[in-house]
């Protein structure tokens, strides 16, 4: 679930997403939503095809939370630089 396994294909993988919610942030504060509709904009350009959930998302971010790369700030997602992060 987190790296890829033979259930789970490589653009699925949570680390896989998080690093895509980076990309398609641009590491710029932005909501909840804000993320949710760039991740799925940068999905479809660069034809990433494989069906995406809000709860796959979710789990992406905690993810991210976890390895302490995001913060959430006033409803705001915030992305720490890496010598920020604990």
């Amino acid at each position: 679930m987190i790296v890829p396994t033979k259930g789970v294909a490589p653009q699925r993988a949570l680390l896989a997403v998080g690093a895509q919610i980076v990309l398609a942030t641009e590491q710029q504060p932005v909501t909840i939503n804000q993320a949710w509709r760039r991740l799925l904009s940068w999905r479809e350009e660069n034809h990433h095809r494989a069906p995406l959930t809000f709860g796959w998302f979710a789990l992406a971010l905690d993810l991210l939370y976890a390895l302490g790369l995001v913060e959430l700030d006033r409803d705001v997602l915030v992305f720490l630089a890496r010598d920020d992060a604990a």
